[in-house]
C-alpha cells in the first residue's frame, strides 16, 4: 500500500499544514517559502502519477489518495490566496468556477466508477491543470514579483475558462451514461 506514488501523494498533503502557516505570516521570506513546497507538491503530483503507471505501482489506495490529495492541495491553496487577498473581488469567481468543477468531475467519477466507466483525463484538462498550477505558483509570491499579481490572475482566468469547458465535457460525457441508465433501467413503481 505505501509504494512511492501514494507516499507522494500522501507528502503532498503534509506539506499543506506548513504552507498555510507560511501564507499567514506577512514575510517575503515565508512566501518563497511557500513556494518552494508548493513547486514540490506540484511535482509530486505529476511524478505520483508517472511513476504508478511506468512502474506499474498502481493500487487501490493510490487510485483514492491520488485525487483526493489533488483536490484538497488545489482546493487549499486556493482558498489561502482568497484569504490573504492575493486573489480578491471579481477574481473570486475562478475560484468559485474551479471549486464546483473539481466537485462535479468526482460526483461523475464516483457515479461513473461502479459501472466501470471512466473519465479519461484529456489534453485540454492536462493544459487546465498546468495553467492552475502556474496562476497559482505565481500568485504565492505575487506580492514579491514585479506584475506578478497580473500575470498569476491572468493565468488563474485563462485557467477557469478553460475548467468550464473541460468541466462541460465531462458533464455532458456522464450525462450519455446517465441517459443510457435511464433508458435500459427505468425506476421501478412501487
Amino acid at each position: 500500500m505505501l509504494n512511492l506514488p501514494n507516499m507522494l501523494s500522501l507528502l503532498r498533503l503534509a506539506l499543506l499544514p506548513f504552507m498555510v502557516v507560511l501564507f499567514l505570516l506577512p514575510f517575503e521570506w515565508a512566501a518563497w517559502t511557500c513556494f518552494v513546497l508548493y513547486v514540490i507538491g506540484a511535482l509530486t503530483d505529476f511524478l505520483d502519477g508517472w511513476i504508478a503507471r511506468k512502474f506499474n505501482q498502481t493500487s487501490e489506495f493510490g487510485a483514492f489518495i491520488d485525487p483526493v490529495s489533488d483536490k484538497m492541495f488545489v482546493v487549499t491553496i486556493l482558498l489561502m490566496l482568497v484569504a490573504t487577498e492575493r486573489i480578491e473581488g471579481l477574481y473570486v469567481l475562478a475560484v468559485v468556477i474551479i471549486i464546483l468543477r473539481e466537485f462535479l468531475v468526482s460526483g461523475l467519477r464516483e457515479y461513473l466508477g461502479p459501472k466501470n466507466i471512466k473519465l479519461p483525463v484529456t489534453k485540454l484538462a492536462k493544459w487546465k491543470t498546468a495553467t492552475q498550477m502556474a496562476a497559482l505558483g505565481v500568485l504565492i509570491v505575487a506580492p514579491y514579483v514585479a506584475f506578478g499579481s497580473a500575470i498569476g490572475l491572468l493565468l488563474l482566468l485563462t485557467a477557469s475558462g478553460l475548467t468550464i469547458i473541460t468541466g462541460w465535457l465531462y458533464l455532458k460525457a456522464g450525462l450519455e451514461h446517465m441517459k443510457r441508465d435511464i433508458i435500459h433501467h427505468p425506476a421501478q413503481e412501487p
